[in-house]
């Protein structure tokens, strides 16, 4: 794979309960597609995924929440899980993070259940997203065109259903990812 996104960094925002795959799938694509990652938590030190069924491995916490600012990063990856992007919903540090992203104008990508905090940071209206089939209803709630698709892109934003779409998820984000800034200025007055 060429060296796309040399030079861009990216973060990863996830608490416990993280899809495991949702993580290291997209990360181990964008580091070779030359990318600098950091994984951002409320966790301290460290934070641990959900393999399908089990508690999985733990990860090393690059950056706290508290600590990371949206203007260290290139754009921002959402992985899913259900206690995860439940948890980081409740979370107004993380409510604020996702927000600077959308003020700025930089790509984010959100798979499976990781759409779930775009909702409670107000940045989902109006768009076009897919998510796993049971965010079906919050999303369309919530202002969104939601659709069955594998994966989805809306002006920067990309999102994907499911573990299995992780190969298209990845090559779109790698390729929005990097686009950089895209033109949100209907999403930026949200986020000031």
């Amino acid at each position: 794979m060429e060296s796309k996104l040399d030079g861009k960094k990216v973060a990863i925002l996830v608490a416990d309960g993280f899809e495991q795959v949702e993580l290291t799938s997209p990360k181990e694509a964008l580091e070779g597609a030359g990318a600098e990652i950091d994984i951002v938590s409320p966790a301290e030190k460290k934070v641990r995924g959900w393999d399908e069924t089990a508690w999985g491995s733990k990860f090393k916490e690059d950056v706290p929440l508290g600590q990371a600012r949206a203007a260290d990063y290139d754009a921002l990856l959402l992985p899913g899980g259900v206690m995860n992007p439940d948890h980081l919903r409740l979370e107004p540090k993380a409510i604020h993070f996702i927000r600077e992203f959308f003020a700025a104008g930089k790509p984010v990508a959100a798979i499976c259940h990781g759409p779930w905090p775009l909702i409670d940071a107000g940045v989902a209206k109006g768009r076009r997203m897919t998510s796993y089939p049971s965010l079906r209803m919050d999303l369309k709630n919530a202002g969104v065109d939601w659709v069955d698709e594998e994966v989805v892109v809306d002006h920067g934003l990309v999102t994907s259903r499911r573990p299995a779409d992780l190969p298209a998820f990845n090559q779109k984000v790698i390729e929005e990812f990097g686009e950089g800034v895209h033109n949100r200025s209907s999403m930026q007055a949200i986020a000031e």
